[in-house]
């Protein structure tokens, strides 16, 4: 007991500083509570395909998702992020998720959106998983992404590039999609009053 007291001790500011550094945290945060309410940070643990069109460079690709055979029996996650296990499924989408809302908040984005190198090896560690019975024999199926880059053979997406998004290179890609739109962070009195105005 006496030692978390002398931590605690030591971590106190001195007191003519307690006030603003209390002021400090609070706003902080503050910021940090609405920055996750705003970026529906929560949705982002779930695999529902609505929530990659929280970012809307991605709703060509959600779009060309939906009219895909691929909508039957996947979701963007299936694709997109490990499924060997919990804990690297997670850390992936974390660890990428982090990335893109960076480059997306940065606005970074580029026009042509691929796909980089970890990526990519997701995205063949997974055709091959969910298509292992068909892909037996064919000379994709024991290709990684790290033989791949060494030009020992091709991974799945060489070939069939326009699976599941079609042809799909930009956001001007499909102009006229209709896409889930998120739901606005604004509270509904806040709604009521700048409709007052």
């Amino acid at each position: 007991m006496q030692r978390l007291k002398g931590i605690i001790k030591a971590l106190m500011p001195p007191p003519r500083w307690r006030v603003p550094v209390i002021v400090m945290m609070g706003a902080f945060c503050g910021i940090a509570v609405y920055a996750s309410i705003v970026s529906n940070a929560v949705s982002y643990l779930s695999d529902s395909p609505a929530t990659c069109v929280n970012c809307h460079i991605m709703a060509p690709h959600y779009a060309t998702w939906s009219h895909s055979s691929h909508r039957e029996h996947t979701t963007c996650s299936d694709c997109h992020v490990p499924q060997d296990n919990i804990f690297r499924h997670y850390y992936y989408k974390a660890k990428d998720g982090t990335r893109h809302a960076t480059i997306f908040t940065l606005r970074r984005d580029p026009s042509v959106i691929m796909m980089h190198e970890e990526g990519r090896a997701v995205v063949q560690e997974n055709c091959k998983r969910c298509h292992d019975f068909t892909n037996e024999r064919v000379s994709a199926y024991h290709v990684t992404a790290q033989t791949a880059r060494k030009g020992q053979g091709k991974l799945c997406f060489d070939c069939h590039r326009d699976v599941p998004h079609g042809t799909v290179r930009s956001t001007a890609a499909t102009p006229y999609a209709r896409v889930p739109l998120p739901t606005s962070p604004m509270p509904q009195w806040l709604q009521e009053m700048v409709k007052q105005r």
